[in-house]
């Protein structure tokens, strides 16, 4: 029997690897590797959701001050001669202890990197499933509306800490956001959104399964 699409995704995940961290954009690899962006508020979960997702302890580093990572981090994935895609982890964003000076650089640098990173394929945008899209959850999403309507760039919602909720919590939760992904969605948009706890793996194959169907399509 055939393994299902959701073991055959979680398997290509597990072999991301490590590539290389960068503090600018201009410090980035070029080549045509189609990328797959994690982006979220400071302790929403993305750490936890990368490292679950490639089923690895210690691949992506959660800070132990929040919103103190500064740095994109690169992680490739696919076959180690010949990668297919790579994931990239952004800094979490909204941590009131950050120097405003360096709050607006990487407002700015992450903003570049949504706007005109050539090969990003694909956002993971984290929410924290009991907060709800915040202000600038919101204005991030309007960031990338241009991107997002014509389907160039792809969106995955991912409502992570889900086994925090209760059954119809949790369903309003969905219904909330699959509402305001409405309202940006166009007709040649790919945006979904999902339920994600790492503790109870909800949502974990779904979402490597969307992951790689991103990169290798049907």
């Amino acid at each position: 029997m055939a393994p299902d699409a959701a073991a055959v995704a979680l398997a290509w995940l597990h072999g991301a690897r490590f590539l290389t961290t960068a503090s600018k954009l201009d410090q980035l690899p070029g080549g045509e590797l189609p990328e797959i962006a994690f982006v979220g508020r400071s302790n929403a979960g993305k750490s936890t959701a990368i490292n679950t997702l490639a089923q690895q302890k210690r691949l992506a580093f959660a800070s132990r001050t929040p919103g103190r990572t500064q740095h994109i981090n690169l992680f490739e994935v696919g076959p180690k001669d010949a990668p297919d895609a790579l994931l990239a982890d952004l800094p979490g964003y909204g941590y009131a202890s950050v120097e405003r000076t360096a709050k607006l650089r990487w407002q700015e640098v992450m903003a570049d990197y949504l706007a005109l990173r050539r090969p990003l394929h694909g956002v993971v945008l984290m929410i924290d499933s009991r907060l709800g899209f915040t202000e600038l959850d919101r204005n991030l999403l309007e960031f990338l509306a241009p991107r997002l309507g014509g389907g160039e760039v792809r969106l995955l919602a991912v409502l992570t800490k889900s086994d925090k909720l209760n059954r119809a919590e949790g369903a309003r939760a969905l219904a909330a956001a699959q509402e305001l992904l409405g309202g940006i969605a166009g007709e040649s948009s790919d945006i979904g959104v999902t339920l994600f706890s790492a503790l109870k793996r909800e949502g974990v194959g779904d979402v490597a399964e969307t992951l790689r169907g991103w990169v290798h399509p049907a």
